[in-house]
C-alpha cells in the first residue's frame, strides 16, 4: 500500500481519532477483579473522549494463564466475563483481550471489540511463540485471519503481541520465515492504523528492539502503530507497560510510564499524512538500574499482593546482596512491612554486624538479632555436640576441626535458614532469599540454608549489577522513596565474603567478579561454548572450562531455587531447562 493510500480519511468526524491504551495490572485468574478493572478504564476513557480503548493481551485473565486454560470450564469462564463487559461500551470501542474457545475445537488467544453493547469483530492471535517462558503452542490454536474494523472512520487492523513482534525482539526470527505476515496482511486489508495489545515481559535492553521494530512497521507500512503493555509481576515475569504510538514517519506520538498502571491518550489523523513530535520517551531515556530497580520493585510488591503476603523477612549480613533485597523491598512495602534478621556467626566480623545495623537504621525497617556463634548456648555449639560423636563413629572429622570446611560452613547457614524460616511460620511473613545470578550459576549457595524463601529476588541480577544499584539508589533516595542514601557505604566498599570461615573472602573460591558475569552472562544467556568465550574474550581457558563445569554442576540446586524475578533474557526459571542427569557438559 502506497503512502498516498494510506493517508485516504472517509470518517464523517471533523477530526482525529482519540485512542486510549490502558495498561492494567490483572491478576491471573482473577476474571471478576479483572473484569470490572476493565470497567473502569472504559468509563475513564469515555469521559477523556475516546473513540477507542484497547487492553493488553488476555486482559480478562492475565497473562500467562498457564495451565488454567486446561481446565475444564475456566476458558467459558472468560468468555462470559469478557461478554458482559459489552454493555459498558455505549459511545465507545472497547478490544479486549481474552481466550476464546475455537468453532472447530481448540481454544484461541483471541480479542473481542465492543460497541454500544454489541460485538464488533473477534481476532485470533496468528503467530504463537514457543521459546524462551513462552508456551503459547501448548494452549492456543492460530488463527488465520486479518481483521480489520472501523472506529470513527478510521480502519483499525487488529494484531496481538508476536504478530506484530515475529520473534525479532527475542532472537527468534527464524521460528517465522514460513509463517504468514500479520501486519502486512492488514495493511493490504486497507489498515491505517495497526493495534497490538501485548503481555510482553519485560528483559533489560529488549525496549530498544521493540521501539526499532514498531518504528519499521510504521515507517515501512505507512501507518500509525499503537502498543499497549500488560503492566505487573505475575510470578516470575515482570511486565513494564511502556505504551506507545508511532506516526507512519517512525515518530514517536505518545508514550506512557513504565512499572504503572496508565491510561493513555493519543488523538490520530491518518488524514495528515505526518505526526507531530511527542515527548521524549521513558523506556529509552531511563537507565537500565533504573529500570531494574522498578522492576524488582513492582515484581516484589505484586508478588505479595497477588499471593496474599503482607509482610516480609530477610536475613541481613551486612553484605551488599542482602542491603539490596532489604531496600527493594521497603520500596515496594513500606520499611514497616520489612523484618531484617542479623544471625552473626562464629566468623562474622564486626563491620558486618554494623552495617546491618546502619542499614536498618537507614531505611527504617525492623532489626532482630539471633547469634548463631559458638558461645556456650549458641546453635553452632549444640549442632557440633549433636553431630560430632556421629561423625567420630563414621571415621570423619568434627565440625571445624580443620580448615576450610564446607560442612561446617554450610551448617551455619542452614542454621540460619532455620531461623528466618521459623520466623517466618511465626509471623507469616514471606522469606525473600538474596542470593544473586552469579552465585546461583556457579553453586555459591547452600540448599536449605541462604536458598530458604518464597521469591528470590536477585537471581536473574549479576553481582555487579548488583553493585550499580546500590550506587544508584544512593545517589537517586529521593526517587526511590528514601529520605537519605540507603546502602552504607561501608557495606558497598568491602570485599565480598560469605564469612563462613576466618578471613573468607569470594574471590579465594572464585574468579573475579567482572570475569565470573561475563562468562555467566555468555554462557547462560548467549548459549555460547568454552571455545567460543574463551577466543571472544581472551579469558584463561582453564578458568572459562571451571566456571562452564561449575555452572553445569549446580543445576540440581537452581532446579530448588525459589521463585525468582526475571530481568534477562535466560533467567534461571522456566525459561530455562537444562537437564540433571547428563552425559554432555559445554565446558
Amino acid at each position: 500500500m502506497t503512502a498516498d493510500a494510506w493517508a485516504v480519511r472517509t470518517d464523517p468526524y471533523d477530526r482525529p481519532l482519540r485512542i486510549a491504551l490502558a495498561q492494567i495490572n490483572p491478576t491471573v485468574g482473577d476474571l471478576g477483579k479483572n473484569a470490572a478493572l476493565i470497567a473502569e478504564r472504559i468509563a475513564e476513557a469515555r469521559e477523556r473522549g475516546a473513540d477507542l480503548v484497547v487492553f493488553p493481551e488476555l486482559a480478562i485473565c492475565g497473562y500467562p494463564p498457564k495451565d488454567l486454560l486446561q481446565h475444564e470450564g475456566f476458558v467459558e469462564a472468560c468468555r462470559r466475563e469478557a461478554e458482559k463487559l459489552a454493555s459498558e461500551t455505549d459511545g465507545i470501542t472497547a478490544i479486549i483481550g481474552c481466550p476464546l474457545p475455537m468453532p472447530g475445537g481448540g481454544t484461541a488467544n483471541a480479542l473481542l471489540a465492543f460497541r454500544d453493547g454489541e460485538t464488533v469483530a473477534r481476532y485470533d492471535k496468528r503467530l504463537l511463540p514457543t521459546y524462551d517462558v513462552f508456551d503459547e503452542d501448548r494452549y492456543f490454536t492460530p488463527g488465520e485471519t486479518p481483521v480489520v474494523i472501523e472506529v470513527a472512520g478510521v480502519r483499525v487492523g487488529l494484531s496481538v503481541c508476536e504478530d506484530l513482534w515475529k520473534g525479532e525482539d527475542a532472537g527468534f526470527a527464524e521460528h517465522y520465515t514460513r509463517e504468514p505476515d500479520p501486519v502486512g496482511d492488514l495493511v493490504e486489508a486497507g489498515a491505517q492504523i495497526v493495534v497490538s495489545p501485548s503481555a510482553s515481559p519485560f528483559v533489560l535492553g529488549k525496549g530498544r528492539r521493540h521501539r526499532d521494530i514498531l518504528i519499521g512497521h510504521a515507517k515501512r507500512r505507512g501507518v500509525f502503530v499503537a502498543s499497549v503493555n500488560q503492566v505487573g509481576g505475575n510470578d516470575e515475569l515482570l511486565f513494564d507497560g511502556h505504551a506507545c504510538v508511532f506516526g507512519p514517519d517512525g515518530k514517536l506520538v505518545a508514550a506512557a510510564p513504565g512499572f504503572e498502571e496508565h491510561l493513555l491518550i493519543a488523538d490520530i489523523d491518518p488524514a495528515a499524512g505526518r505526526s507531530s513530535n511527542g515527548p521524549e520517551d521513558p523506556r529509552i531515556e531511563a537507565s537500565a538500574e533504573e529500570l531494574v530497580f522498578k522492576a524488582l520493585t513492582m515484581g516484589v510488591r505484586d508478588y505479595c499482593r497477588k499471593t496474599g503476603f503482607e509482610r516480609v523477612v530477610l536475613g541481613v549480613s551486612g553484605g551488599i546482596d542482602s542491603a539490596v533485597v532489604a531496600a527493594i523491598a521497603a520500596a515496594a512495602l513500606g520499611p514497616d512491612k520489612v523484618l531484617g534478621v542479623s544471625m552473626p556467626g562464629p566468623y562474622s566480623s564486626e563491620h558486618s554486624k554494623s552495617d546491618a545495623r546502619e542499614l536498618a537504621e537507614r531505611l527504617g525497617i525492623e532489626l532482630v538479632t539471633v547469634p548463631i556463634g559458638d558461645s556456650e548456648s549458641g546453635p553452632m555449639r549444640a549442632i557440633k555436640g549433636a553431630i560430632d560423636p556421629a561423625f567420630e563413629s563414621l571415621g570423619e572429622r568434627r565440625l571445624g576441626e580443620t580448615l576450610p570446611d564446607v560442612a561446617e560452613e554450610n551448617t551455619q547457614s542452614r542454621l540460619r535458614g532455620v531461623v528466618v524460616m521459623a520466623i517466618s511460620n511465626r509471623t507469616g511473613a514471606l522469606v525473600l532469599t538474596t542470593g544473586n545470578k552469579s552465585e546461583l550459576a556457579v553453586g555459591y549457595c547452600t540448599l536449605y540454608g541462604d536458598m530458604n524463601g518464597g521469591l528470590a529476588v536477585l537471581s536473574d541480577v549479576s553481582k555487579r549489577l548488583v553493585y550499580r544499584l546500590a550506587e544508584w539508589m544512593n545517589e537517586h533516595h529521593e526517587a526511590c522513596g528514601f529520605s537519605a542514601a540507603p546502602i552504607p557505604r561501608g557495606t558497598i566498599d568491602k570485599p565480598p565474603s560469605a564469612e563462613l570461615a576466618p578471613g573468607q573472602k569470594d574471590a579465594d573460591t572464585l574468579p573475579d567478579y567482572a570475569t565470573l558475569d561475563e562468562i555467566v552472562r555468555r554462557f547462560v544467556e548467549e548459549r555460547q561454548s568454552a571455545t567460543t568465550i574463551t577466543r571472544e574474550t581472551g579469558f584463561d581457558e582453564k578458568t572459562v572450562t571451571r566456571v562452564l563445569r561449575m555452572i553445569d554442576i549446580n543445576e540440581y540446586k537452581r532446579k530448588q531455587l525459589a521463585i525468582g524475578l526475571k530481568i534477562t533474557s535466560v533467567a534461571f526459571g522456566t525459561g530455562r531447562r537444562m537437564p540433571i542427569a547428563r552425559g554432555w557438559h559445554a565446558g
